[in-house]
């Protein structure tokens, strides 16, 4: 068995899920958590380290302490429209705190690096696919600031860092099955977990911007993963660095999508309910359909969906936020 595995933000929706499935697989992890987003009580292995990924001096202790051999880095800021009104806030906790993970990295002789970057770094691409070789054009600050990391990293490894993975994420869904954790961020913008708020709250509604794309119903498309699926490929991931793999950028993704309306249909369908929706114009910069290219990670990492059932991940969705709701 190799070293200790250090999760940042491994309090959080993602985060707690890959700690979950390392735990599993007998891994020994740390996490590192401020629990600004994250929960305690996500934490099913491991040991919780409450403070900043941003600290120094507080990593450099655990890295040397713990023994760490590979960091997961997860905590970050998301949402795009607050990106885009407080920049400086993604800059700083996206690529300053990389920045300082990578300086602590360096310095402790950490070996591996496995980096949560999103598929907001291609921007509006050209065609419906993204693939890893799509240029990297972001049109907002998070997708800025992630990218601005991935660069580091690369840098990073080329002298003489770490060896790195970066994942892309798509649009990340879906909660454990068994039902122990799941997306708890009150104000989470991700369709999934709105639609099914909306589904269990008569005085709720939910607005579908753009209905005019070139898209089969009008409604924008995107590629949907099951968080189960996203956790595992960051232990692919792992194994595939710790084996001798060279640094690679993987999108993180099925290859397929679905539209807006197809979402909220599947919702209404599980829920059993309607629930009130309000069409609105277009917002700037979001693409008519993107969908990821995965011909690398399957090829490479060896990785294959095991929960491609939109069905089954709005279950799980619907089933959490009755938890969180107290109605089921």
């Amino acid at each position: 068995m190799s070293g200790t595995v250090l999760v940042t933000g491994g309090a959080g929706y993602i985060g707690s899920h890959v700690v979950k499935q390392l735990g599993e697989a007998g891994r020994k992890v740390v996490i590192l958590d401020n629990l600004s987003k994250g929960f305690r009580n996500a934490v099913l292995h491991g040991e919780l380290i409450v403070g900043d990924a941003a600290d120094i001096e507080l990593v450099s202790n655990i890295l040397t302490t713990a023994n760490i051999d590979a960091v997961m880095h997860l905590a970050a800021h998301t949402v795009v429209p607050e990106s885009v009104a407080d920049p400086m806030k993604y800059y700083g906790n996206n690529t300053c705190t990389t920045r300082n993970l990578l300086t602590c990295c360096q310095r402790t002789g950490v070996k591996h690096f496995i980096f949560s970057s999103t598929a907001a770094v291609y921007g509006m691409p050209d065609g419906p696919v993204a693939t890893e070789d799509t240029p990297t054009l972001p049109i907002n600050p998070y997708g800025r600031s992630k990218l601005m990391s991935e660069y580091m990293l690369g840098d990073l490894a080329n002298a003489g860092g770490p060896s790195f993975v970066i994942l892309r994420y798509f649009n990340v869904a879906g909660c454990d099955p068994r039902g122990r954790i799941g997306q708890s961020t009150p104000d989470a913008t991700l369709l999934i977990k709105v639609a099914c708020k909306a589904a269990l709250d008569p005085a709720a509604s939910l607005a579908i911007f753009g209905t005019d794309y070139p898209t089969p119903d009008g409604t924008g498309v995107r590629n949907y993963i099951y968080v189960e699926d996203l956790a595992h490929v960051h232990l692919k991931a792992l194994g595939y660095l710790e084996h001798g793999g060279e640094s690679r950028i993987f999108n993180c993704g099925y290859g397929h999508g679905y539209s807006v309306r197809e979402v909220l249909d599947m919702v209404a369908k599980v829920a059993g309910t309607t629930f009130s929706v309000r069409e609105e114009s277009r917002r700037p910069g979001d693409p008519p359909s993107l969908v990821a290219g995965t011909d690398r990670i399957r090829a490479e990492l060896d990785w294959e969906p095991r929960y491609d059932d939109l069905e089954m991940i709005v279950r799980t969705a619907l089933n959490w936020e009755r938890h969180l709701f107290g109605n089921g």
